[in-house]
């Protein structure tokens, strides 16, 4: 494992046990991602019979796999860090660490994770576990938190901390990109790797709101250098003027953005279709398109 200790993964635990009691009325982001990741699967031809869920919480991908009535999933099993999650998901679900698989390896068709590994401090180290644990040509489909979520929260809050105490505090955490997340995949052995990222806007009456519901999905700043202690309340009064002013649309709400980076990639098999070598292609594209090829 990997010595990089960026989240203090004793308070990520703590902030989803804070959570799991009113999760239901902040999960609509992991709801439609969850969704999403159902839509996917859909368009895949072919069944799975042993899934594990990676950071379940209450099993909310479990039932939205159900809901979905395709018969794509046979059995699931929720993992979650948090204890309390775990107990009110759908049997069969255990805690378990990301970041520490407690699974042999090879036993599972499918493992799925939605908005749970961008609180990972080893990723390349937590993908190689889920590798491990996967059959020959089985699915990894994950979706994490991107470098772009919550960008006009940030700008506001290190403005208002320059302004007010001359200095910026750790309150965001930080994420992999498109790119890191694609090499990733490749260093932890998946074949035919498939990143995207699309964003998702949400809007609020202000900023405070975003902050409360933040906290009621458990995403409140687990980073290890954060500032201790609860933010002055004149650095969050001025952060959430701020955002008014410069992110609220023409109803007054303002707008906060939500980056999914989804990953997918399988274990390597044989007979699995391999990309062609560089150069190895038979036919020319300026044919193809019906172009007229030029040097340069």
């Amino acid at each position: 494992m990997s010595d990089v200790n960026i989240f203090d993964r004793v308070a990520v635990r703590r902030n989803r046990e804070r959570s799991a009691a009113g999760f239901k009325g902040h999960d609509f982001l992991y709801r439609e991602v969850a969704g999403r990741l159902v839509d996917r699967l859909a368009d895949i031809m072919r069944t799975f019979s042993l899934a594990l869920d990676i950071g379940g919480r209450d099993g909310l991908l479990a039932r939205a796999l159900a809901e979905a009535g395709e018969d794509k999933v046979g059995t699931v099993i929720t993992a979650d860090l948090s204890e309390t999650y775990a107990r009110s998901a759908s049997a069969p679900a255990l805690v378990a660490d990301e970041e520490w698989l407690p699974f042999k390896d090879g036993c599972f068709d499918l493992v799925t994770s939605c908005l749970a590994l961008h609180w990972v401090n080893d990723l390349p180290g937590a993908l190689i576990q889920m590798n491990r644990a996967l059959k020959p040509d089985g699915l990894l489909l994950a979706a994490m938190l991107g470098g772009e979520t919550l960008s006009e929260l940030k700008e506001c809050l290190i403005a208002a901390e320059l302004e007010l105490r001359g200095g910026v505090s750790p309150r965001t955490s930080p994420v992999a990109g498109v790119s890191d997340a694609g090499m990733l995949l490749q260093r932890a052995g998946f074949a035919l790797p498939v990143v995207d990222s699309d964003v998702i806007t949400v809007t609020y009456p202000d900023a405070l709101a975003l902050m409360r519901d933040l906290r009621g999905m458990g995403e409140s700043n687990a980073v290890n250098s954060r500032p201790r202690g609860l933010t002055p309340p004149a650095v969050l009064m001025k952060a959430a003027a701020d955002y008014a002013q410069r992110h609220a649309g023409p109803d007054g709400r303002i707008v906060a953005s939500f980056e999914i980076i989804t990953m997918t990639g399988w274990t390597p098999a044989e007979g699995q279709p391999r990309p062609l070598r560089p150069g190895s292609a038979k036919t020319r594209l300026a044919d193809a398109l019906g172009a007229k090829e030029t040097k340069l």
